[in-house]
């Protein structure tokens, strides 16, 4: 419990900056990668052109669905309830909508300010990492998490081949 009120404060900080990167980046992000592909294949560059907000929505919908099922996760664990992470997730939605104006007002950071950095979002290299970063968080998580599934499984069947071949006896 001690973790959680010290590291929850931290992945809610990186959760709320990355919410807010990807609202103001993806669709920078987005229409470099469709440009350059419009070089490289007209047709299918015409075809995303056509379709910019479904791309963009697509590419911010990893984003959210990184965010909203993995923070919690750490936060939470994996004895959440639904209304719990419904909550938090509520509020991390609420900190990327109110948090803009606080950063405004407070702090003398403008909206104009971060979007400058979407200059960089302009070079296609930078524009592709950004894109694939919540496809590789979601790979990774998911390879993180099949195998400690795996590795519970087998001390599982240790435990249960010790158990069944060891006498009474002997295990203490």
């Amino acid at each position: 419990m001690a973790k959680t009120a010290w590291v929850a404060p931290l992945y809610l900080s990186i959760a709320w900056t990355l919410m807010i990167t990807y609202q103001i980046f993806t669709q920078t992000a987005v229409s470099t990668l469709v440009t350059n592909v419009n070089t490289i294949v007209p047709s299918v560059g015409l075809w995303l052109t056509s379709r910019m907000d479904l791309v963009v929505f697509v590419y911010g919908f990893a984003w959210v669905f990184i965010l909203s099922s993995a923070i919690p996760g750490i936060i939470l664990g994996k004895e959440r309830g639904v209304l719990t992470q419904f909550f938090l997730c509520l509020t991390l939605t609420s900190l990327a909508v109110v948090m803009v104006d606080i950063l405004e007002t407070y702090a003398a950071l403008s909206m104009s300010q971060l979007l400058g950095f979407s200059y960089f979002f302009n070079n296609l290299v930078i524009a592709s990492l950004y894109l694939v970063i919540p496809y590789v968080l979601m790979i990774a998580l998911d390879i993180r998490s099949r195998n400690l599934n795996k590795q519970k499984q087998n001390l599982e069947l240790l435990t249960e081949n010790y158990l069944e071949n060891t006498p009474l006896e002997e295990r203490y």
